[in-house]
């Protein structure tokens, strides 16, 4: 049975570790924490990274904590940033935390032997006074030692605030606090999170005597070099109201073939015999996309369900031509909807009658009338997977699922009239 150590490498999840962590993962479980910062009401793609850590710790026999920095996110963490982040309210940073917590409940398990937990540290940094915070904590590091920790090392030049600066510490008192009140002995976060993750070591090593271990994980980037995580719209985030279901399952399915394996090791608990054969079927016939689509049916289902799984894939078979717009359900019809151009239009219109022509224009489909008219008689243009006629006039009869009219240009442009 493999280590957690070696499990992470095999998977190219482990980027540098404490010296000594071997030994203590050999004397038992562990208890380990990541810590996720509210600065949004959702976590992003980028966030999945040790979030599976905790997930494979877990798996390992560990007890993983998520600490949800709602103390820390009213400070903001300077690593890797080279301006201050805007102060987030009370508030906002309570409804983030929140919604970050829910989503965390979709990768760990909650219940059992080595069941998870939740922290919050605004639950201990709210009661921590300053005086109390300078004499147990910062009393154990010299200014010179914080100045030689990159998050600080490379804000020096654009200029960091006294808060920023400060940020270490209190992430090092977070690890210090769950150190006593849960015996977490690791941390675990981005490699950029080497010196605040040092840092809490150091303290408990300073007011405990006791041994603490840290472990980073790669920053990741794609094939091209790009940060991983970012799509033409920003962040691809977890939440449905920020990422729709399908975009999520395209982006996973748009994965650049050089970065399939890596990530299929990364994102999914597949076994590494499953992901080779996966690899090697791809290898036979790439154009299939075999290792896109198992990467992105297994990481959709774990953060949306099975079931909208299946609802995205349809629709994305509907909009990219292998599957009959006339078979697709009704579920399936309004995930369609929602990825493309959709006006609405009363009932009573319809029961009037539309002319194609006007439809074709009002989605903007076509130009102008006169464009709609060359474009049909070009077989240019489709009504519910059928060739548009010159004179088609739309009704209730046109409708799909009782509510929708397909219309398309070509193979891929499509636009929806929906009844109301």
């Amino acid at each position: 049975m493999s280590t957690l150590l070696e499990t992470l490498r095999s998977r190219g999840l482990l980027h540098d570790v404490t010296p000594g962590l071997g030994d203590r993962l050999a004397g038992g479980p562990i208890t380990g924490y990541v810590g996720f910062d509210p600065t949004a009401d959702s976590l992003h793609v980028g966030n999945l990274v040790p979030v599976m850590a905790l997930v494979w710790l877990q798996r390992h026999g560990g007890h993983p904590v998520a600490l949800i920095g709602g103390g820390t996110g009213l400070v903001g963490d300077p690593s890797g940033k080279r301006n201050e982040r805007p102060m987030l309210s009370a508030e906002t940073v309570e409804a983030n935390a929140a919604g970050i917590q829910r989503q965390l409940a979709q990768f760990l398990d909650f219940g059992g032997a080595n069941a998870a937990r939740l922290r919050n540290n605004l639950d201990w940094l709210r009661e921590l006074s300053l005086l109390e915070f300078l004499r147990d904590t910062g009393k154990h590091f010299t200014v010179n030692y914080m100045l030689q920790k990159d998050s600080v090392k490379s804000r020096m030049d654009s200029g960091i605030s006294f808060t920023e600066f400060t940020y270490m510490l209190v992430q090092a008192y977070d690890y210090w606090h769950l150190h006593q009140e849960i015996g977490c002995e690791l941390q675990m976060g981005g490699s950029d999170q080497w010196g605040n993750i040092t840092a809490g070591i150091e303290l408990i090593g300073r007011r405990e005597s006791k041994e603490a271990h840290g472990l980073v994980l790669p920053l990741l980037t794609t094939s091209s070099g790009a940060k991983f995580g970012k799509s033409e719209g920003g962040n691809v985030w977890l939440d449905p109201a920020r990422t729709s279901p399908y975009k999520f399952y395209q982006f996973w399915l748009n994965a650049e073939d050089a970065d399939a394996e890596r990530f299929l090791k990364t994102f999914t608990t597949a076994a590494q015999a499953e992901i080779a054969a996966v690899m090697s079927a791809h290898s036979g016939d790439p154009g299939k996309r075999g290792a896109q689509r198992f990467l992105a049916r297994d990481v959709t289902s774990r953060v949306h369900g099975a079931e909208t799984t299946d609802r995205v894939i349809a629709a994305s078979e509907v909009l990219f031509g292998s599957r009959d717009l006339k078979a697709a359900d009704d579920a399936t019809l309004a995930v369609v909807a929602a990825e493309v151009p959709t006006i609405t239009v009363p009932r009573s219109r319809l029961e009037a009658g539309i002319a194609i022509v006007d439809a074709l224009v009002e989605t903007g489909l076509a130009a102008s009338k006169a464009d709609a008219r060359r474009g049909i008689q070009g077989q240019g243009f489709s009504v519910n997977g059928a060739k548009a006629a010159a004179d088609q006039v739309l009704g209730p009869d046109s409708l799909l699922g009782g509510r929708y009219v397909a219309l398309q240009k070509g193979r891929r442009s499509f636009a929806f009239l929906q009844a109301d």
